[in-house]
């Protein structure tokens, strides 16, 4: 089945942006990696910001969904931590052509400063709302620790984010850095000597 030009046009930014960046990526760019002409990529989205955000958008929704999904059947919140940390992880090597522009199209980024930085903090929001869910979870069943659970959340996910800034960002190759970060996060709200 092929998919409609509005499609194309997001995952050619998706790739763009994530190879370029915001400042070196052009909507003649997208048009043409996309296969179509710049002003259809105009009407669509109007602006290379609004592009931009879209396609940070739906990145986090695709992964959402796959988070949502793979941390439906986990038994405790332990497991479901341990499940949603390697879930994100994996779909960051999963779409590595595309990954980076959630990195760039976030609020832990400064790739574009002049963005909305409320509407990408309310996108970037619904990650650690889930995060939050699952250790209020593992709290009330008793496999993780009683830990703040606003600012554990944010914690987590700030590791997870330098994680993945390490592997996509730097020179440096750190072998085992997603299974690490994994197993550090989880010690750390595990009741005693639990994992």
């Amino acid at each position: 089945m092929s998919i409609g030009k509005k499609e194309r046009i997001l995952c050619a930014a998706q790739e763009i942006f994530a190879r370029c960046g915001y400042a070196g990526t052009t909507m003649k760019m997208v048009a043409e990696q996309a296969g179509v002409a710049s002003g259809l990529v105009f009407h669509y989205f109007e602006s290379k910001e609004n592009l931009f955000m879209a396609a940070g958008s739906e990145l986090i929704d695709t992964m959402m969904g796959v988070l949502s999904e793979k941390i439906e059947s986990c038994k405790t919140g332990h497991d479901a931590l341990g499940t949603f940390i390697e879930a994100y992880l994996d779909f960051t090597l999963d779409n590595e052509k595309t990954f980076p522009t959630v990195i760039r199209c976030s609020p832990f980024s400064d790739d574009n400063p002049d963005l909305d930085r409320n509407k990408i903090g309310a996108k970037f929001k619904e990650l650690t709302d889930l995060i939050e869910e699952i250790l209020r979870r593992g709290v009330a069943d008793g496999s993780m620790k009683d830990v703040p659970i606003s600012q554990t959340a944010f914690m987590i996910y700030g590791s997870i984010v330098g994680a993945v800034r390490t592997r996509f960002l730097t020179p440096y190759t750190v072998p085992g850095l997603y299974d690490e970060v994994r197993q550090f996060i989880l010690r750390s709200v595990c009741p005693g000597d639990a994992i």
